[in-house]
């Protein structure tokens, strides 16, 4: 875990080409099914990427949010108000309140990016005024 200070939280489009990789790659996933694996629903790439824009004791860093439930907000919200206003909402909850009230990363790696960090996921936890236990 870790709590960094929240510079910024990016919106960034994705690229045409790139929603159709990702598409691409579930479907070859897809594709290799076998009798343990039940049918999956179809996949909706998501048209965004989330960032953070944050610093730690070393440095300043940039990093992809790799929650699923980033992603699932987003079309949540864009199928009940907008895709305007789910993103309107969405940088003011995760870019300013949570990191006001207290926001964690779930840190981690992944094969495909062995020496990068990534931020796994979120964890909304207040902060708290009690001191350290020694």
């Amino acid at each position: 875990m870790l709590e960094p200070e929240i510079i910024e939280f990016v919106v960034q489009k994705k690229p045409d080409d790139e929603l159709r990789a990702d598409q691409s790659r579930f479907e070859q996933m897809r594709a290799q099914q076998d009798m343990f694996t039940k049918a999956q629903t179809p996949y909706k790439p998501c048209p965004y990427l989330f960032k953070y824009r944050y610093r730690t004791a070393d440095g300043e860093r940039f990093g992809t949010c790799q929650d699923w439930e980033i992603e699932a907000t987003f079309f949540k919200w864009s199928s009940q108000y907008g895709e305007t206003r789910a993103l309107d909402d969405m940088r003011r909850r995760f870019g300013d309140e949570f990191p006001k009230k207290g926001l964690l990363f779930a840190m981690g790696t992944h094969s495909r990016y062995p020496d990068q960090w990534l931020i796994n996921g979120l964890i909304r936890l207040d902060r708290s005024d009690q001191r350290e236990l020694l």
